[in-house]
Order: structure tokens, then sequence, then C-alpha cells
């Protein structure tokens, strides 16, 4: 069974040796870099405003804020490079881009990308949920975020246990995020 120490283990010096690094390195690296709206992929078929848009409706669908926005770029890259092949799905992406910016431009943003508050943007996906370019996305990003091995240690899964004897005996109280 994992026992988990649960106090912090970082020391006041260690805080600010690690604080003075961050921020020297901030100054030296192009904003570019630190920012997050760079994103991982360049866009195949669909357009690089609507695979901006793409990966910002990902974040609103399922918001991880300790999740980095590369992650979720690479799913809408991964249908992005579907839709160079199939033409149904790169007319159904960017006509469901089309539609959000529509009801952005009805709330007077102009894009869905340019909607500054979450709950306003997350009541425009809340009207389009119903649709297949909503539930495209929505299907893909479940397998492109929890079938990723990488993220899994962001949400607190260590992986199949079957292989190991199970979790009764290996971890099934070790919940350190409840």
């Amino acid at each position: 069974m994992r026992l988990i120490d649960k106090r912090p283990k970082v020391s006041r010096r260690d805080m600010l040796k690690t604080g003075g690094a961050v921020a020297a390195a901030a100054s030296v690296l192009p904003a570019a870099i630190v920012s997050h709206s760079a994103l991982a992929a360049e866009p195949v078929a669909i357009s690089p405003d609507s695979f901006a848009t793409l990966v910002k409706m990902a974040r609103d669908i399922y918001p991880h804020d300790q999740i980095a926005d590369k992650y979720y770029a690479s799913v809408v890259a991964d249908l992005d490079k579907a839709a160079k092949d199939d033409a149904q799905l790169k007319t159904l992406l960017e006509d469901g881009v089309t539609a959000l910016n529509k009801k952005a431009t009805g709330l007077k943003y102009g894009a869905y990308a340019n909607v500054p508050s979450e709950e306003e943007r997350v009541a425009i996906l809340t009207e389009m949920e119903a649709t297949p370019f909503f539930q495209k996305l929505r299907g893909s990003l479940v397998t492109g975020l929890y079938n990723n091995k990488e993220l899994w240690p962001h949400f607190g899964y260590e992986g199949s246990s079957a292989d190991k004897g199970g979790y009764i005996n290996r971890g099934f109280g070790d919940i350190d995020w409840l």
C-alpha cells in the first residue's frame, strides 16, 4: 500500500531559489514560448483561426487548469489530419466553427475565441450540445485526453492494476485528491 505524505516538502530557501530562477528565465524567453496561446501544431486542412477556436472550445468542454494547451491542440490536430482526407469532416469542423462565431457575434464579441467569460462560452456550447459538430469534438476529446498516458498523473490515475494484483491490495485507499 502506498502511503502519501501530504506535508509540503519545499523549504523557504528552495522557494526563493526557484522563484529567482523562474523570474530570470521568464525575462530571457520570448513571449510566444511563455504564453498559453502558443499551440503545438499547425493546421493542415482547416484554417488557423478555426484551429485556435477548436482548441479554445476543447478547453471549455473539458476544463483542466493543470493541463497545457498542447494536449488539447494535439487532439484538434488529429481531427485536422483526418479532415485532410475527409471532406465531410472538414465541412463539419469549419461549419461548426462558423456557427460558434455566429452565436458569439450575437453576444457582440465577433468570434467565439474573443468571448472573455467562460460562463458565456459554456452557454454557447450548451446551445450547440446536440449538434454533430459538438459531439464529434467531445468524443475525440474523451479518447484524446483521457487515453493519453502522459496525462494520467494529472488525473491521479496510476494505470492498470490488474497486472499488479488489483487495487484492493495496492492503493485502494490512496485517494489524496478527495
